[in-house]
Order: C-alpha cells, then sequence, then structure tokens
C-alpha cells in the first residue's frame, strides 16, 4: 500500500510537471513528502538506501505521469478544462494545511509578511509574462542546441524543485514548452513503432536535457535544504506564497468556455476530490516514516 501510495504521488509530480500554471514542487508539498524528497537528492551518497527507497517509487510514478499520461491530461484540458483546473487546485488548496503547520508556534514578523508578497506576486505574474512571451523555439540536431537542451534541463529542475514555480510556464515564456511536449510525444510514437531515426532525434534532444535536470535537481535541493535549516520561518513563508498564488496562475492561464450547470457543478466537484486526494496521499504521512 505505502509503495502504491508513493508511485501515485510520482505520477502527480509528473503530471503537474507538463501543465503550465501547476508545479511539480507544489503537489510534492501537498501530498506531504517534499522534505523527503529534498533530504533523499541531498543525502543519496550518505544515506543511499533510504533516499532510493523514497525517490526510486517517486520517479518511477513521475516517469508514468510524464510520458504515460501526457496524451491522457492534453485530452482532459482539451475537453474538460474546467473540471481538470479545479481538480488541479483542489490538490493545492488541500495542501496548505499540511505546509502551515510547519509555522505553528512561529511569531510571523514583517520579514516574513514582505517574502511572502514578493514570491505571491511572482508566481501571479508568471502567465502573464508566458502570455506575451516569444514564439516556440525550433530544436534542432546540432551541439549548440545540445548546450541549450542542457541549461533548458537546469532552469526546468528549478522549477521542479521550487514549489509554486510552473516549470511548464517558464519553459513556456522561453519558447520551449511546446518544442519539448512534442518532442516527448513523438519520441514515446516513435518508440512504440522501433522508428530509430525518431528515437535518435527524442535522444538527441532529451538526454542533454536530462542530464541538465539530474545536476540541477541536486544543486537546487541543497540550496533549499540549507535555506531550511538556517531560515526555516522566511522559507517557508515564501513556500506559502508560492502556493497561494498559484490557484491564481492556473485559472489566469485556463481557457473556459462552457459555463453551464452541469460544468459548473462537475467542477466544483473536482474541486472538493483534488481536496481529498491531496489529503489521502499527504495526511497519514508522518504516520508512515
Amino acid at each position: 500500500m505505502k509503495l502504491l501510495k508513493s508511485i501515485c504521488r510520482g505520477v502527480l509530480i509528473g503530471v503537474a510537471n507538463i501543465i503550465p500554471g501547476v508545479s511539480g514542487g507544489t503537489m510534492a508539498v501537498s501530498m506531504g513528502i517534499y522534505d523527503k524528497i529534498i533530504y533523499a537528492v541531498t543525502h543519496i551518497k550518505s544515506d543511499f538506501k533510504k533516499s532510493m527507497e523514497i525517490l526510486i517509487p517517486i520517479l518511477i510514478g513521475a516517469l508514468l505521469g510524464l510520458v504515460g499520461l501526457s496524451f491522457v491530461i492534453k485530452w482532459l484540458f482539451s475537453n474538460y478544462p474546467m473540471q481538470t483546473n479545479l481538480l488541479f487546485i483542489g490538490l493545492i488548496i488541500g495542501s496548505l494545511p499540511i505546509i502551515t503547520k510547519n509555522l505553528h508556534g512561529t511569531t510571523i514578523k514583517i520579514r516574513e509578511g514582505i517574502v511572502f508578497l514578493i514570491f505571491f506576486g511572482i508566481v501571479v505574474l508568471m502567465p502573464i509574462l508566458g502570455s506575451s512571451g516569444g514564439s516556440s523555439v525550433v530544436l534542432h540536431m546540432n551541439p549548440v542546441m545540445m548546450i541549450q537542451m542542457f541549461f533548458v534541463g537546469v532552469i526546468a529542475a528549478a522549477t521542479m524543485v521550487i514549489p509554486g514555480v510552473s516549470g511548464s510556464m517558464v519553459l513556456l515564456i522561453l519558447g520551449f514548452y511546446q518544442p519539448v511536449l512534442n518532442t516527448i510525444t513523438e519520441f514515446t510514437v516513435s518508440l512504440s513503432k522501433m522508428d530509430t531515426a525518431g528515437i535518435m532525434r527524442g535522444m538527441y534532444i532529451l538526454i542533454p536535457m536530462g542530464i541538465g535536470i539530474l545536476i540541477g535537481i541536486v544543486v537546487i535541493a541543497k540550496v533549499i535544504e540549507f535555506l531550511f535549516e538556517n531560515y526555516t520561518a522566511i522559507t517557508y513563508c515564501g513556500i506559502i506564497g508560492l502556493i497561494v498564488g498559484s490557484p491564481i496562475a492556473i485559472l489566469f492561464e485556463a481557457k473556459f468556455t462552457d459555463f453551464s450547470v452541469t460544468t459548473i457543478i462537475t467542477s466544483v466537484i473536482a474541486l472538493i476530490v483534488g481536496c481529498v486526494i491531496a489529503y489521502f496521499l499527504g495526511g497519514d504521512e508522518s504516520k508512515e516514516a
């Protein structure tokens, strides 16, 4: 049961990373495993066995969510945008009690409030920047593009680790979101058809990006661990600001056209379901430790 829940958590994190406005880090917080992931990444050498026990099920789930469910998620957002967006907003809202309990007994000062507002503003402004961003980048198979994809991976890693910051939104602003998503989709299709040329093209783009993501996750995780250890209240207030701003960013990015009674009722149900899932996957995490 514990293994299955960890894989399910990984699936949600993987899915979140391909949706503009939704943060994989926020999903990790909503399920009460954010601190565990940071610990596992930063102590992978000193506590290898425990780190692998934490990371492997989550990585398996994330891979399933990122690759296996990318088609499903695109279909859901195309056909049921309001319900799907409200489901993810429910997951985020359900995470707030989990993260705010870390501040119980802490005196919130003006500096913590300022940090909250700054990070809240960053998330709210991000989709505005995205909507006015440049056109998509054309991906070519050459050494310069490989170097570019490495640094894109590092940036993507930072946004995966930091709650509230949508990696896909940042890629959208940079012009890499649609090309990378198309590459993942085409690579998956090429694998299923054993198309060697398509597989090689996908690997040429995705491997440098994957290396950048791995290196970026380790570096950013160490920075966040340092902040947790030395600036606990400020760090949590910044994270809460990012999380509180996420639903606004999601709604700004969403394209709603159907406001029928049925759609509104099912969307409210999706919101509640999201909150329940967040509670189920994160509420009893302390009992599993």
